[in-house]
């Protein structure tokens, strides 16, 4: 789906197995577990927009699907349990839910990935995930090779509907696809104005791989810098809802992360604009490879 025929979180982009998943995720990375990632979710899942209140003021007129619709978590979270338990709460129907979990490094290879798997399908309280990921490619070649297979069995099998990785470099992409029989659906990787990572965008493009952005919002360090604060003001939106718009704009899927009620309906305040191409221009140039936390993109 075009930028522009976005409308709402529910809104999908189209992966190269032919699934769809929304156009922006909800990430509880630091979210601690329990109350706090169980209340985020729920939040999250069942937030109505200011835009979408404005259009329709009384609540039997709210679109069905007006809240996120896509949740990110991982294995070294620690939090899969409490994101499970606000899936049995919520009124949101299982499959208009696009839940992602991720394999730890100190689970790969065959036979512990295939076992990863079920550890958090039962924490997660769910019979399938829509999209599994290798987290990194830090234990190595075979290690990686040895855990794709094993992800591609269990796609066969029913226990996940799309398999991909993360924080990979073009060089483990290449390495990947020359034995895959599944090609991966998505490169989850830190990407944002300040880290552009032109090379591999080109990459994943050409080759049909969603790139989905974690920490879009620079896990907050940016967004009192004075380039990004100018075009905020322009468009009078928040330095975060900037960062997101251009994550959107550039075809990936943003995955903003927060535990307060105000900034998860905030951050999904990204449909009513579109920073033009000159602004997109603007905010490409601002690269400076600033990196939140860790970079595997650069690991053997």
């Amino acid at each position: 789906m075009a930028e522009g025929a976005l409308k709402g979180l529910a809104n999908q982009r189209i992966l190269n197995d032919g699934n769809g998943i929304p156009c922006i995720g909800f990430g509880v990375y630091n979210a601690q577990p329990g109350k706090e990632t169980e209340q985020a979710v729920l939040w999250a899942l069942e937030v109505i927009s200011a835009t979408t209140r404005q259009r329709a003021p009384h609540s039997s007129l709210y679109p069905k699907q007006a809240g996120y619709r896509h949740i990110d978590t991982a294995a070294v979270y620690r939090n899969e349990e409490s994101v499970g338990n606000a899936l049995k709460k919520t009124k949101v129907p299982r499959e208009e839910i696009f839940v992602t979990t991720k394999l730890w490094d100190t689970s790969q290879g065959y036979k512990t990935a295939k076992e990863a798997l079920e550890k958090s399908l039962a924490k997660l309280g769910l019979s399938y995930v829509d999209l599994y990921l290798i987290h990194s490619p830090s234990p190595g070649k075979a290690l990686r090779l040895e855990t794709w297979k094993a992800l591609e069995e269990l796609q066969k099998e029913g226990r996940i509907k799309s398999i991909g990785v993360s924080n990979y470099g073009v060089h483990h992409l290449k390495e990947l696809l020359e034995v895959c029989t599944v090609k991966p659906a998505v490169n989850q990787i830190e990407v944002t104005p300040y880290l552009a990572r032109a090379e591999l965008d080109t990459f994943c493009q050409k080759n049909g791989i969603l790139i989905e952005a974690y920490s879009p919002l620079t896990m907050g360090q940016k967004l009192k810098e004075p380039r990004l604060m100018d075009l905020a003001k322009k468009y009078n939106k928040s330095t975060a809802q900037i960062l997101i718009r251009w994550s959107v704009q550039h075809g990936y899927v943003p995955l903003p992360k927060s535990v307060h009620k105000d900034r998860i309906e905030s951050n999904a305040e990204v449909f009513d604009f579109a920073i033009s191409e000159e602004d997109m221009k603007t905010l490409d140039e601002l690269d400076e490879y600033f990196v939140t936390e860790w970079d595997p993109t650069k690991y053997d």
